[in-house]
């Protein structure tokens, strides 16, 4: 099946993670994707670690597969250079704070006036408008204002960091690969591009759909913790074994919590967790704690009853189940090592025929393919 973005060129300004993974996705089904970056540092993830051979793992494993054109945007000759991409590119993804690409004169508006079929998709923590909208922020900042973190986050005296960046990718990069291609969609009917406004914090709002109805709609107060949801039911969560390992219990359904309960031989007076959630949860604990993961791991595996014990990274990577389903076969090339690349949610068919994700570019090297003047600095610093 062809790559259904093969004739696709995004022009892509962002930095760090969500812009970048947006356009790592429209690279994987085909795009085009030149990234801009400054000259001789390149953007800051370049530096971050861990690294291989000097090579930043982090940068590689969101960039591969995508050009790289080191820029000042800031200098005389920089429109020269951008204005033949601009007019026939197909995508432009930024990441600035709302204003920096007018000041820079890539604004939507400069740049729709020399391409009116463009795309035009700009990532902020808080939208281009609104009280807030200059803001800085991060991820913990904008699960914040979004309510989302005040739902688990864990004992007062030691909050509970959140363990994914549910507004960076959930909230930015998903919603806008999404906006993207349903702009390239209806530009086949109409002709015309889109300015796509993606906030972060607007996005967080969808992964906490039942405290939605629960306390804006319902107008009911959410302990943290408390929800069914986030640990308010003994059937739903997290609980130690005697080795140290975690068991995730998520037996919502009845016939899920009973089969639980069996394995564990919980008493018959003790199963009900609506009536008396703590003397339930407690119950539960002590009998999970009285053995290690490995007692329990294969008596849930047999039981069915949507319970298992918690893996770590590597442990997930090497796990038959997703080995089987070749989730870790792409591979990535960093400075010469061959690495699974990161898993995404492209369809495999809709990717490359060759099983590879290739490699990051090098800061500047398409700079002589696309007009600019090579650039001096470190290819990975």
């Amino acid at each position: 099946m062809a790559q259904p973005l093969k004739d696709i060129l995004v022009l892509d300004f962002s930095t760090l993670l969500p812009g970048p993974m947006a356009t790592l996705m429209l690279s994987e089904a085909g795009a085009e994707v030149v990234k801009f970056e400054r000259p001789a540092t390149g953007e800051d993830a370049r530096h971050t670690d861990p690294k291989i051979e000097g090579e930043s793992i982090g940068f590689a494993v969101l960039n591969h597969g995508k050009r790289s054109v080191a820029l000042d945007l800031k200098s005389k000759g920089a429109m020269d250079i951008l204005r033949p991409l601009l007019e026939k590119a197909d995508v432009l993804v930024e990441q600035f704070r709302p204003g920096v690409m007018e000041r820079l004169g890539l604004g939507y508006e400069a740049v729709r006036a020399i391409n009116p079929r463009i795309v035009y998709c700009s990532i902020t923590g808080y939208g281009q408008t609104g009280p807030k909208a200059t803001a800085a922020g991060h991820d913990m900042n904008y699960v914040g204002d979004a309510g989302v973190l005040s739902l688990s986050r864990g004992p007062d005296e030691h909050p509970t960091t959140p363990f994914g960046l549910v507004a960076d990718i959930g909230g930015g990069t998903y919603p806008a690969v999404v906006n993207i291609l349903l702009a390239l969609i209806a530009r086949q009917e109409s002709g015309q591009g889109a300015h796509l406004d993606i906030a972060m914090a607007e996005g967080a709002f969808t992964f906490a759909y039942w405290a939605h109805a629960e306390g804006v709609i319902a107008g009911q107060n959410i302990k943290s913790g408390g929800s069914r949801l986030t640990g308010g039911l003994a059937r739903y969560r997290l609980y130690s074994a005697s080795d140290g390992r975690q068991i995730a219990v998520g037996a919502l359904e009845e016939k899920f919590w009973q089969s639980f309960c069996d394995v564990i031989d919980q008493p018959a007076e003790l199963r009900d967790d609506r009536s008396d959630p703590e003397s339930c949860s407690a119950e539960v604990a002590r009998r999970l704690g009285s053995q290690p993961s490995t007692y329990w791991e294969p008596l849930l595996v047999a039981a069915d009853c949507c319970c298992s014990v918690v893996k770590t990274p590597a442990e997930a990577s090497v796990d038959p189940h997703f080995a089987a389903r070749g989730v870790f076969d792409r591979k990535l090339n960093i400075s010469g090592k061959t690495v699974p690349a990161l898993p995404l949610p492209i369809a495999p068919e809709f990717r490359n025929s060759e099983g590879t994700a290739g490699r990051a570019a090098p800061l500047g090297e398409d700079n002589v393919r696309y007009g600019a003047e090579p650039q001096i600095g470190r290819a990975h610093v």
